[in-house]
């Protein structure tokens, strides 16, 4: 049997964005830009794929070719177990089983079912020591905590569409193996380091920032394997730079040891007061709460404020929780003029086919929020409060 002989730069793949903050757009990879980010997670420090591996991609193909997973799998020799329909916590955990895994991968809702599985039946199952690689929003603590509780090595990295995805993987440098566990633990929290050939920076409003933890703006990549245009889009020139740069719409800072921590998408920040706020970390910290299976932060119009933040809450099953025990969860975190409003307990988030969450469709659910329910001289307490602890 004779294939035709591709040329490099001949179409190979067509993927679209989730959608979750906007409409979908195409990004259509070519063989070489393929073949590069293959060879490129495959690195001992990215996913460190060898022909020994066992390889089990959750996440599905639709969704960026399952992370370039079957694609670097074959390379190396791998041996790729694909897991069908079946995507329950249970159904998984007896795959993982049957088939010892040593490298699988999965957006954050799909390995929270896992670990509430492994949490109520400990015994039930015998599983390999995996890297487990999280991908597609951020993973709380509470979940990288508690995956390893149950001996497993989580993998957190950054990508996107555009980036065919991989952009970032969290692996710890030498010299920082031997912190202590909380310190150790906020490097593993972050999006990681630039897998190799791919470029990052932050650009603020006043140009590009210094990379020491603390200054935020927009992360922009470049690489190989970084799309230049979207597929058949005619204005999209505000997504690339004039030297060559994809800008992601991701805030972020990126510290001296060279690794990224995604602060929010620009378009999910809570702007308040004329200050910025981020969804993300509300979240990951509501996360971290016994009873909360997971949250949502969404900008709300207020007419003093502009935005305040609304969080949209599911409880764990039997789990109680009022709005002012989770403010007082997050009080020692973050700033008072932080802490969510208000609070929305609800039965499910909704969620992309990807396993995001959507957030452009609970903004559209709550385009407006009850504040005049409140009686004013409350409002006019709350608001005196949060102006003394912003200066």
């Amino acid at each position: 049997m004779h294939f035709p002989v591709a040329r490099e730069q001949d179409a190979c793949g067509l993927c679209y964005t989730s959608g979750t903050t906007g409409n979908p757009r195409g990004v259509m990879y070519t063989h070489r830009s393929t073949v590069l980010h293959t060879l490129g997670i495959s690195l001992p420090d990215c996913l460190g794929l060898a022909h020994r591996d066992t390889v089990v991609p959750v996440v599905p193909m639709f969704h960026v070719n399952a992370w370039g997973l079957p694609y670097a799998a074959i390379m190396v020799g791998a041996r790729l177990v694909l897991p069908g329909p079946h995507l329950d916590p249970e159904s998984l955990l007896d795959l993982f089983e049957r088939e010892q895994p040593t490298l699988t991968a999965g957006v954050p809702s799909i390995w929270m079912g896992v670990l509430e599985a492994l949490e109520r039946q400990p015994r039930r199952w015998s599983l390999p020591r995996m890297r487990m690689v999280v991908g597609g929003s951020a993973p709380s603590q509470a979940l990288i905590r508690g995956l390893e509780r149950h001996g497993q090595e989580v993998v957190h990295g950054w990508g996107m569409t555009e980036t065919s995805p991989m952009g970032t993987v969290n692996s710890i440098k030498v010299h920082l193996a031997d912190l202590p566990d909380h310190e150790l633990h906020r490097y593993r929290g972050s999006q990681g380091l630039p897998v190799p050939l791919l470029d990052a920076r932050i650009v603020g409003e006043n140009g590009e920032a210094a990379h020491d933890g603390q200054a935020m703006g927009e992360l922009q990549v470049r690489g190989p394997w970084v799309a230049g245009s979207y597929f058949g889009a005619a204005h999209d020139a505000d997504r690339f730079t004039s030297d060559g740069w994809l800008r992601t719409g991701d805030v972020a800072t990126i510290d001296a040891e060279g690794y990224v921590y995604i602060v929010d998408r620009i378009k999910d920040l809570v702007k308040s007061g004329g200050e910025w706020i981020s969804s993300v970390h509300l979240e990951n910290a509501l996360m971290d709460h016994y009873a909360v299976r997971e949250a949502c932060v969404i900008a709300v119009p207020h007419e003093r404020w502009g935005e305040r933040p609304l969080a949209v809450v599911v409880l764990e099953p039997g789990a109680a929780a009022t709005g002012e025990q989770l403010r007082a969860h997050l009080a020692p975190r973050f700033p008072k003029w932080w802490l969510p409003e208000a609070f929305e307990f609800v039965e499910s988030i909704p969620k992309a086919a990807t396993g995001k969450m959507a957030k452009l469709a609970l903004r559209e659910q709550y385009p407006t929020w009850r504040w005049e329910v409140q009686p004013k001289d409350v409002i006019e307490r709350r608001a005196g409060r949060r102006a003394r602890a912003a200066g």
